[in-house]
């Protein structure tokens, strides 16, 4: 189509991800800033519940394991004091072996436990990103073509790749290390306030000091997160574009000026990661020195406690385990904090995106036309991509069923937009659509679609053979409707020439087929996939070559005979035969009639008539 929405400027910026109001929020001081942050965890959560809701079970039983984790990681210590204070104090070496075998029976059981915890846990986490993914890719196949317009292909692709191995990398490891470490320290403190509160006191002293330097570099850790993510995704759209347009890129000698831009965008991704990372490793040093202070303090007052009497030699060197068993977690946790945050910000990424509402939507009850005769009418319709900029003004149009109509015009005149219209991959902003008198919106999208059959300029194929390509996968086409549909349209001809005829496998984008021929198989597909009804071709010739047009007007003379067709042509020889020609100039209607009877008016089409025939005139 010849016009597209424009995408808008706050996507260009952000790479289409929204990332600026993220940005703007995390420059917000005070406890709006707090209060947003805590909301938007809640959300995220929110949305790794939902995920993994239906895969409870084996969720259930990992945190089982994750308690008997827990209780055996204590038990070391507790095993090293009762030696100490015990066996060792009095002498009895016969007394330390019991204690021995249990200290290496609680390891040997911690690490089966966690390893069966880990299994499960791991099983539900892939069972629940699987279901993520589709979810996302069918939320994103219900758009309309506004949101395609606005987010870049790469961004997209990111959202369903990148984002989702971050995901996958929160549900398979920190969430794993998060679980664990954090049972284990509620019950390490538990265990350390019930032998002795003094040394349990001292040892925990730095929390508070631990929690407000998290809450610090929490801020700044997502921040650069999010940032991170979103140089990525700019970076990714660059060079998915750079991909798609390498011909162009050849043809035209830009390659260096398209490394010189790509380095543009891959050093504010290097600045972006290097920015998360300073954070991270400023945060791991300072709770490795915390960690180190409660250590200390835990040898300085237990010393005093053991001097004292209020603590024994076995207590002591058993909270000195406890202690660096306590910050282990803490730092483990830390260490994941990255990971976290990643993972978090893709969450809140894919969380955006299943939030966004399509545009064009089933009716809650929709109605069937019975048959579609393909009887068209706009009624005062309005459009525009961008507000106040409309591509169509108020335009009442009828076309009876069975007419052949073309529409014609300057590049911009709204022709392409009709079609949206009529085909409902965008919504008028006032009037109606009705097709056989029935507001299209009405319909169900399937209905519609099937009933208007649309063959787009630039022709679109998928990896695949031949007959899936005109089929779409569609199992109630037959392999009898699938060659009709090629016959008809003239695609016969070179099928059977291919190696293996209809199974001939087709490159993805069908980079190994010619336009003409990709362009006769969208023909083939609008003929199987919507046996009647209407037939909108839109400048299906303007880039073929002069056989292959051939071809496709033998085809049309025959299918047009059968169904409503409206036709968008840029060569006005080619639609010469038409019933009827409107003439759209700057979202307007100005001239409607046959060819002939638009001739002798000597307006807008006579002059493009005469200006096309001056035209090829000088090209012989």
């Amino acid at each position: 189509m010849s016009e597209r929405p424009p995408a808008t400027a706050q996507s260009e910026r952000s790479g289409g991800n929204g990332s600026s109001s993220m940005e703007g929020r995390s420059r917000t001081p005070g406890s709006a800033h707090g209060n947003a942050l805590i909301n938007q965890d809640a959300a995220l959560f929110g949305l790794m519940a939902t995920t993994m809701r239906p895969h409870w079970k084996p969720l259930l039983l990992a945190l089982l394991m994750l308690l008997g984790t827990a209780v055996l990681n204590v038990v070391p210590p507790y095993l090293l004091q009762r030696a100490i204070d015990g066996p060792i104090a009095t002498g009895d070496a016969e007394g330390v072996l019991p204690l021995a075998l249990l200290y290496g029976g609680a390891a040997v059981g911690a690490f089966v436990l966690q390893y069966v915890q880990t299994f499960f846990l791991q099983q539900a986490g892939q069972r629940g990103l699987a279901d993520l993914r589709v979810r996302l890719f069918e939320h994103i196949l219900r758009q309309g073509q506004d949101f395609f317009g606005r987010l870049p292909t790469g961004d997209l692709v990111t959202r369903l790749t990148s984002d989702i191995d971050a995901l996958n990398q929160l549900l398979s490891s920190s969430v794993v290390i998060i679980l664990t470490e954090s049972v284990t320290f509620i019950a390490i403190v538990g265990v350390m306030f019930a032998v002795n509160w003094r040394l349990a006191l001292l040892a925990l002293a730095v929390l508070p000091v631990l929690m407000f330097v998290t809450r610090y570099f929490r801020r700044r850790i997502r921040g650069s997160s999010t940032g991170e993510r979103t140089a990525l995704a700019r970076t990714s759209g660059f060079f998915n574009e750079q991909l798609h347009g390498m011909t162009l890129v050849q043809l035209f000698g830009r390659q260096a000026a398209s490394a010189h831009e790509f380095d543009g965008y891959n050093m504010g991704y290097r600045q972006a990661l290097l920015a998360l990372r300073r954070h991270s490793a400023l945060f791991l040093a300072v709770q490795e020195v915390l960690a180190a202070f409660g250590v200390a303090a835990v040898l300085y007052g237990g010393g005093q406690g053991v001097l004292a009497g209020w603590a024994t030699l076995g207590t002591l060197v058993a909270f000195v385990q406890y202690t660096e068993r306590a910050f282990q977690p803490v730092l483990r946790l830390s260490e994941e904090y990255n990971s976290v945050q990643i993972g978090l910000g893709a969450a809140e990424r894919v969380q955006r995106m299943l939030q966004s509402e399509p545009s064009i939507r089933n009716p809650g009850q929709p109605l069937e036309l019975p048959r579609c005769h393909g009887a068209i009418e706009l009624r005062n319709v309005s459009f525009a991509y961008v507000p106040d900029e409309p591509v169509l003004r108020d335009v009442s149009l009828t076309i009876p069923a069975g007419q052949t109509v073309a529409i014609v015009g300057a590049t911009g005149a709204g022709k392409s937009s009709l079609v949206g219209l009529l085909a409902r991959l965008y919504d008028p902003q006032q009037g109606q659509v009705l097709l056989d008198g029935l507001d299209i919106k009405r319909m169900s999208l399937g209905a519609l679609r099937r009933a208007v059959a649309v063959v787009p300029q630039d022709p679109v194929c998928l990896a695949g053979t031949i007959a899936s390509n005109i089929r779409l996968y569609r199992h109630d086409i037959s392999a009898a409707d699938v060659r009709h549909a090629a016959e008809v349209s003239n695609a016969a001809r070179f099928i059977e020439q291919l190696p293996g005829g209809y199974e001939y496998q087709v490159q993805p984008g069908g980079t190994n087929l010619s336009i003409g021929q990709r362009q006769l198989l969208a023909l083939a597909r609008a003929i199987a996939l919507s046996p009647e009804g209407v037939l909108v071709l839109d400048e299906a010739t303007s880039s073929i070559d002069t056989a292959t047009e051939a071809l496709i007007q033998d085809a049309l003379q025959r299918i047009l005979r059968t169904r409503t067709s409206v036709v968008i042509a840029h060569r006005l020889s080619t639609i010469r035969d038409a019933d009827r020609i409107i003439v759209m100039h700057r979202g307007k209607i100005v001239e409607d009639g046959t060819h002939a009877t638009l001739l002798q008016q000597g307006g807008y089409y006579a002059r493009l008539h005469q200006h096309q025939r001056v035209s090829a005139g000088r090209g012989t």
